[in-house]
């Protein structure tokens, strides 16, 4: 019985980890968002108790801050951080890359035509939320292709980071990923080609990282003459 219910909270605490998780990958909930705990109870229909290990679990991986009499609120990752994640996003994807055989894709054949023809169809709508899950479920998906659980999981992780990071640093007048670049990793990764492959995903992941604008804050006064001018 205690086995049972053991299991029974932990399928709950990581179903409302994903959830959560999902809606700030989607840019549903913004960085510096704050998480109240009894509206995610309402909102999920979930025990409070599973509700403060969720959060509690997502502040261990840095998606979530809870700070002392102010509560938990979705974290705002500094600039130094971003970078640090792009650089193990090109490790990690790079790993993730070079175990993809022919074979695999060849397995995952339908499954990875009817994503890039997805992409295609969202990325001519308006809908960023529906964009920013669908571009960035690509890598997720090469990740399980490749059938090595513990990239997936740091993957994860690195993507809901990152998007934390595009809401708080990205232009606004450029894409955030380029679905034609997806489709020359899938390209080359069905030819066999893994030094091409690798070659056109590390190039995807610095051109990601040069559409962010990765300035700190700053944290003296703005002179608003200057910045209102020619306005």
């Amino acid at each position: 019985m205690s086995n049972q219910s053991t299991t029974a909270k932990q399928l709950e605490v990581k179903r409302i980890v994903d959830v959560l998780s999902r809606a700030i990958a989607q840019h549903r909930l913004r960085p510096g968002c704050r998480l109240i705990e009894a509206q995610i109870v309402d909102a999920l229909n979930a025990n409070r108790n599973h509700v403060q290990v969720a959060l509690q679990r997502l502040a261990m991986l840095r998606i979530v801050d809870i700070e002392p009499n102010r509560g938990a609120m979705v974290s705002q990752p500094s600039a130094k951080e971003a970078r640090e994640i792009f650089i193990a996003r090109r490790a990690i994807e790079r790993a993730i890359v070079e175990n993809i055989s022919p074979e695999m894709m060849r397995r995952h054949r339908h499954r990875i035509v009817s994503h890039l023809r997805s992409e295609r169809d969202v990325t001519g709508a308006s809908d960023r939320r529906v964009i920013v899950r669908e571009l960035s479920e690509f890598h997720l998906l090469l990740a399980e292709i490749c059938g090595n659980q513990v990239l997936s999981e740091i993957l994860a992780n690195l993507m809901v980071r990152s998007s934390l990071i595009v809401a708080l640093y990205q232009r606004n007048d450029v894409p955030a990923c380029q679905s034609a670049e997806h489709q020359a990793i899938v390209s080359a990764l069905e030819a066999g080609d893994k030094p091409q492959a690798v070659a056109v995903l590390q190039e995807h992941l610095i051109k990601l990282e040069a559409q962010l604008e990765l300035e700190e804050p700053s944290s003296g006064e703005v002179n608003l003459r200057q910045a209102l001018a020619d306005l």
